[in-house]
């Protein structure tokens, strides 16, 4: 046990240093097709902030794109999390830990105070732990309550290697393409009842597979 416990530090150790170079290089090196795109250069050029949220399972490319875009991303407290909020970082994240399971109500109140401090926000919203493919609250409750609209990306890669993860990870072959599709932005009232947002999480669910499915056709 003390064998095994040493060798998985030391390839935690050995992730933190280079993980974020081989992501980078990996991403580089795909041809990469977005789609509705045109609202979030206009996000970008008026300094105009916005929630983005996609499947935990084909994170790797919106993190990738929307590095250095004074963005805030929120990360679970395990030590998977520990490697995605390193090379968050050193993609210049500004990185919140914590999930729905750990810290939520904190890291939640958190992002709020960030999106009305004009900082953008990226969620995964079936994350950290699932299930896959099921929004929890944080994405649409943190537009609700900062009153910043909320975008949706489906992404697609033609040739990807899927783990037996509980997210379904994707991972793209070196040289490969990708899709990324954006919603049109969604604007949430403040105002809504419980069960209002209930039904809008549902609504943002159906729309992020349909998006999720458009991205994956090739």
């Amino acid at each position: 046990m003390k064998l095994r416990k040493f060798w998985q530090d030391s390839l935690r150790f050995l992730a933190h240093y280079f993980l974020g170079n081989i992501a980078s290089i990996l991403c580089k090196s795909i041809r990469i097709i977005k789609i509705n795109d045109d609202h979030i250069k206009r996000f970008e050029q008026s300094n105009k902030n916005y929630i983005l949220a996609f499947w935990h399972g084909t994170m790797l490319l919106p993190w990738y794109l929307h590095a250095n875009q004074n963005f805030v991303a929120l990360i679970s407290k395990s030590k998977d999390g520990e490697l995605l909020a390193k090379i968050l970082e050193n993609w210049n994240y500004k990185v919140v830990r914590g999930s729905s399971s750990k810290g939520g109500d904190d890291a939640l109140k958190i992002m709020v105070e960030h999106a009305e401090d004009n900082y953008s926000v990226a969620i995964t919203p079936d994350g950290p732990r699932g299930p896959a493919y099921k929004i929890k609250p944080g994405a649409v409750v943190t537009s609700k309550k900062s009153k910043v609209p909320l975008v949706l990306a489906g992404v697609g890669f033609s040739n990807k290697k899927k783990f037996n993860s509980w997210d379904r990870f994707e991972m793209p072959y070196i040289f490969s393409k990708a899709k990324i599709i954006y919603s049109d932005p969604i604007n949430i009232d403040e105002d809504l009842t419980f069960d209002e947002t209930s039904a809008m999480m549902q609504e943002c669910e159906a729309k992020l597979h349909e998006l999720q499915e458009l991205a994956a056709e090739f």
